[in-house]
């Protein structure tokens, strides 16, 4: 019972950190890392910047990924409204 509980543990935080891993890619292969960094100012704020203006806004991710998604006030994003959805999350998360 235990071994299986600690299976259960170790897929559970290796899909996370999987899932983790794959967003700063995403967000690279979409066409954001021309604009944005993590760290370094770019023609957009830094990934840091924008997770420090929305901080503790609950409608942060749905009011930027309607903003990205639509085009307006942001150039236009090749990437599906999944896709800049997951993308956000894991900027919010900084």
């Amino acid at each position: 019972m235990k071994s299986l509980i600690w299976t259960a543990l170790v897929a559970t935080g290796l899909a996370v950190a999987g899932s983790a891993a794959a967003d700063p890619e995403l967000a690279k292969k979409s066409g954001c890392a021309k604009c944005h960094d993590a760290t370094a100012k770019k023609v957009g704020p830094t990934y840091k910047d924008i997770a420090a203006k929305y901080k503790g806004n609950a409608s942060a991710e749905g009011t930027l990924s309607a903003t990205i998604s639509a085009g307006k006030d942001h150039p236009e994003v090749k990437a599906s409204a999944d896709d800049v959805k997951k993308i956000v999350g894991w900027v919010l998360k900084m």
